[in-house]
């Protein structure tokens, strides 16, 4: 038995054989990384300490290597055959990365310890979110930004996610509910650190095919059920008590 077996909810076969993909890699982890960059800007710390949280299979290291040139590279998962996958994904990028075998509610790191806390995809599994999101605050350095990509439940709650993966359906979030959790941790950020990403894949009605026919205008956001939601958030300098 897995001991995070209570704390996240695993991949399906499907989901696992996916997250070694080139659609996985390309089109959803390199396109969120980006799209944290930009929105990170000049907040961004030098040779930072940066947590994977989620690291999944190790397929982000050498974009968040590139991206943000990590002076530490920690790969965190509770699954231990991804992180075999990760241990050979590091290996074949010649990437020095420590990697722990824990779930994201209970992270063995000293506080304060982390500059960046990367979590791409990870928070739609996780049964205890609000413990996960305090074990994330706790181990960021003050000033520290936590870079958050995560799906809706606009997006989880259909019929074809449902149908190839696995995740637990009542915690699934709004991008409002997400935000909001955010703020409530104590997690500062402003509008233009928040990025509402459409994507094509993301849209499992009908992946936004009317939308490419030109049989349809794009809704602008406001009037959409956002399916996914980006955010830079920083870890206060100077925590009010």
């Amino acid at each position: 038995m897995n001991p995070a077996a209570d704390t996240y909810v695993e991949e399906t076969k499907f989901g696992f054989w996916f997250l070694q993909s080139h659609v996985w890699q390309h089109h959803v982890l390199r396109v969120a990384i980006n799209d944290l960059k930009s929105l990170a800007g000049s907040a961004l710390p030098t040779a930072p300490v940066l947590l994977d949280a989620g690291c999944g299979q190790g397929k982000s290291f050498k974009l968040l290597q590139q991206a943000f040139a990590p002076s530490r590279l920690i790969g965190l998962d509770a699954d231990r055959r991804s992180l075999q996958c990760s241990q050979a994904q590091a290996s074949d990028a010649g990437l020095d990365v420590q990697l722990l075998s824990s779930d994201c509610a209970a992270i063995q790191l000293a506080d304060a310890s982390v500059d960046i806390v990367f979590c791409h995809q990870t928070f739609h599994h996780l049964v205890e979110q609000d413990q996960a999101l305090a074990e994330f605050y706790r181990v960021l350095k003050p000033g520290g930004l936590l870079l958050f990509a995560e799906s809706t439940r606009f997006y989880i709650d259909t019929w074809v996610i449902r149908w190839l993966f696995r995740h637990p359906m009542h915690v699934q979030k709004t991008a409002e509910q997400y935000l909001h959790m955010l703020h409530k941790q104590g997690f500062e950020f402003s509008p233009g650190q928040i990025s509402y990403p459409y994507l094509w894949w993301s849209r499992a009605k009908d992946f936004g095919l009317l939308e490419r026919l030109r049989l349809r205008k794009p809704k602008p956001v406001g009037e959409r059920d956002e399916t996914l939601v980006n955010v830079v958030a920083r870890k206060p300098v100077q925590v009010h008590c």
